[in-house]
């Protein structure tokens, strides 16, 4: 009988670890599409700041001439 209620213990444990395990994954890929969706905004922000730059340059050469 004892042995019985160690090997549950034992079980439980180790299901108890699993989960534990897959719940960090999912979060962990939450976290991941975050991070890819902010990346993708900095991309975007730098592609209109390098447009406007582009702009800038080329009004101030106009001027200069």
């Amino acid at each position: 009988m004892a042995g019985l209620d160690l090997a549950g213990v034992i079980l439980a444990v180790i299901i108890g670890t699993l989960a534990a395990i897959v719940y960090s994954l999912r979060i962990l890929i939450l976290v991941e599409r975050r991070v890819a969706s902010m990346e993708e905004n900095i991309q975007k922000m730098t592609q209109k700041v390098l447009r406007e730059e582009g702009v800038i340059e080329r009004s101030l050469a106009k001027k200069r001439k």
